[in-house]
């Protein structure tokens, strides 16, 4: 059987004889797919190369016109298309005081009604009205079959067409091929549709692209144009004139990647959980905001933008490169296992734990408790609640987190391989360079901040001795079952274990600890009142700078943080090997992928390897994403496909014809 990535190799082999798609290796040739190479795989489209001297002119509107400024005359405007887009914009435009008619292949009179357009089910009764303005809301894939069927005769002459497609090089290029020359155009795209807008309350700082392609030089022509780009600008939008050439280069940086990403989110069917991060949440809108986008948008983007193929390429091998990193440090980890001998192994059976019925755990029906936080019955942090806690670990997470406990009232003790003395002392730690000094000063709680990698090394280093009996032990990793399992495995018996996991770190507390998730699992804890006490006090600290606090089990945790912490981790990562950057056209929704990358940029790439391997869970998550960027392939491919075999069987049928007759 021939392999999915084979096909796609096969097919596109037809295109460009210099190229060879996804194969799996990592070197692979960069792709230029040329305007001549897509007119002699569409030769119904008719394209012909953009202006080879355009060049990009960023221009930004800061001085809006306020409401009690002098009206704009009104604009008689003739929607063509008037489905979801249309009538967004319809309704705007209603509202600025412009006179609107409108037309579709689907009858949407009700809909006009409402909106107070007057709506015409015949192309040319509603061109015999003569607008300013003719505003094309077809899809791609329809533009062409729609500008053949205008009858450009029952129009003025001077007319002028805007379209508001998502590419701009190919709609340029039909606009000039079909109008007549004596009819201006201008090429533009709001970079916001009606999901963004609600989102964003308002089309104000969202981006409005255009290109003057040809416009009239009379007084009156440069006027109807200015007016109809006074009509966003009086919406607040970022106005940004660029030429069509630049606008589908950085697209394919930004909105292409962004509606990849979002489908892919899409396709794994993503719920939010009780234990969400602000970049998982991110990741949620994003997959909302682009799923009520139609498959004809995404392969037209696809298709009609020359520079989208190459970035799916490069989305496919940082994808493959990342994977390829995984498993290589697997491989290595297992290996080195193996050399190890049996007799250091401990048995572990399948469901994770070892053979004790006093670690079994069954999945809570419930999936989060609420922790309730009374600070009536807490009261302040006085000498009767105040912990004296040794922070094991004192680098950047250890640090973020000893800050707000000296802020709170408690004495905090430190120890790390490197020396974080200078640190300590501006912070108010006490630093020990000696394990055995800091555990001699009896904390009450000794916290965890290793690394997931260096935890079981660590925890058997410790010198258990010096500390008091019953010291409670506590980790923030972001796996849980892994550390349960080693605390159950290492600790002395009557060492109490809370494991828990902050849901944020430096980068996304910075401000404020407010709102975000704090989990734990008080895995042993003592039955007297004071052990009990001094649990609650320490989760009092999250609780005090107003975390949602969730108590679940670690399985639990693992269970959640695979379909969340790890897939946000994952697109985090991708997204840094592709180098993405801002562009002056960035959308909403790749604005939240930047600020992902900068998220997860900060974290080591041993936190995410950690995350893989220590949650039993992730390797599934990792292989549903990898099904779901083929079966995405396979979708667009397939779409390629099938247009060119008609395309091939449109060009043929005159000559077969031909034959038969003679």
């Amino acid at each position: 059987m021939i392999s999915q990535s084979h096909s796609h190799h096969l097919l596109l082999s037809q295109f460009s004889s210099s190229f060879f798609f996804f194969p799996k290796l990592i070197t692979k040739p960069t792709l230029s797919l040329s305007f001549n190479t897509l007119s002699s795989m569409f030769p119904s489209l008719s394209l012909r190369p953009p202006n080879p001297t355009a060049v990009c002119h960023l221009s930004v509107t800061d001085n809006i016109p306020l409401p009690n400024s002098d009206p704009i005359p009104p604009l008689r405007i003739a929607i063509i298309g008037f489905g979801n887009y249309g009538q967004f914009l319809a309704e705007t435009l209603i509202s600025q005081g412009h006179i609107l008619f409108a037309h579709s292949r689907s009858d949407h009179s009700s809909a006009a009604r409402r909106l107070g357009v007057s709506y015409f089910a015949d192309l040319h009764d509603l061109c015999e009205r003569h607008p300013d303005v003719v505003l094309l809301c077809t899809s791609i894939l329809s533009i062409e079959n729609v500008l053949k069927t205008l009858p450009f005769q029952r129009l003025r002459r001077n007319t002028l067409f805007v379209d508001v497609l998502s590419v701009k090089e190919f709609a340029k290029t039909l606009l000039l091929q079909y109008l007549p020359e004596d009819f201006d155009i201008l090429c533009t795209h709001p970079m916001f549709g009606p999901q963004s807008v609600n989102s964003n309350h308002g089309w104000r700082g969202l981006r409005f692209v255009y290109d003057k392609v040809r416009i009239g030089e009379d007084r009156l022509r440069i006027s109807r144009c200015e007016s109809f780009l006074g009509v966003f600008e009086r919406e607040g939008c970022e106005m940004v004139e660029m030429s069509v050439t630049d606008h589908d280069k950085f697209a394919a940086e930004s909105q292409f990647i962004t509606h990849t990403l979002g489908r892919l989110l899409g396709m794994l069917k993503l719920q939010s959980t009780p234990i969400n991060t602000k970049g998982y949440e991110a990741l949620l809108d994003l997959a909302e905001n682009t799923c009520g986008d139609s498959f004809d948008l995404y392969y037209g983007l696809f298709v009609y933008n020359k520079n989208s193929l190459e970035v799916l390429e490069r989305i496919d091998l940082a994808f493959e490169a990342l994977r390829k990193e995984l498993f290589s440090r697997l491989h290595g980890v297992v290996r080195k296992q193996s050399f190890e001998g049996e007799a250091k192994k401990v048995h572990v059976f399948p469901n994770g734990y070892e053979n004790d019925a006093s670690l079994d755990m069954m999945r809570s029906e419930d999936v989060a408790v609420k922790y309730e936080y009374n600070p009536q019955v807490s009261g302040s942090v006085d000498d009767g609640s105040r912990l004296k806690i040794g922070i094991v670990g004192f680098g950047n997470f250890g640090q973020f987190l000893g800050k707000t406990m000296v802020k709170q009232g408690h004495m905090v003790l430190a120890y790390s391989r490197t020396d974080y003395t200078d640190v300590a002392a501006k912070l108010g730690v006490s630093y020990f360079s000696e394990l055995d000094d800091l555990f001699e000063e009896h904390p009450e709680v000794i916290l965890l901040c290793t690394s997931i990698l260096s935890t079981e090394k660590v925890l058997k280093s410790l010198p258990f001795q010096r500390l008091k009996r019953s010291t409670l032990f506590v980790d923030v990793l972001s796996v849980k079952e892994f550390p349960r399992n080693l605390f159950l495995q290492t600790l002395p018996q009557d060492f109490d274990i809370l494991c828990t996991h902050p849901m944020f770190g430096p980068e996304s507390g910075k401000n404020g600890w407010n709102d975000l998730a704090f989990v734990f699992d008080k895995v042993r804890i003592g039955m007297d009142d004071r052990r009990k006490l001094r649990c609650d006090s320490f989760l009092d600290i999250f609780a005090r700078e107003g975390c949602r606090m969730v108590e679940m089990s670690c399985a639990e945790h693992d269970w959640h943080a695979a379909g969340s912490q790890f897939i946000t981790h994952t697109v985090g990562r991708l997204l840094e090997k592709l180098s993405l950057e801002s562009t002056p056209i960035d959308t909403k929704g790749y604005e939240t992928l930047l600020k992902l990358v900068e998220n997860t940029a900060g974290d080591s790439f041993d936190l995410y390897y950690g995350l893989f391997l220590y949650n039993p869970n992730a390797m599934e998550q990792l292989e549903r994403f990898h099904v779901a960027f083929e079966s995405l392939k396979k979708q667009l491919f397939g779409r390629l496909h099938s247009q060119h075999s008609h395309e091939l069987a449109k060009s043929s049928s005159p000559k077969t014809t031909k034959l038969l007759t003679s």
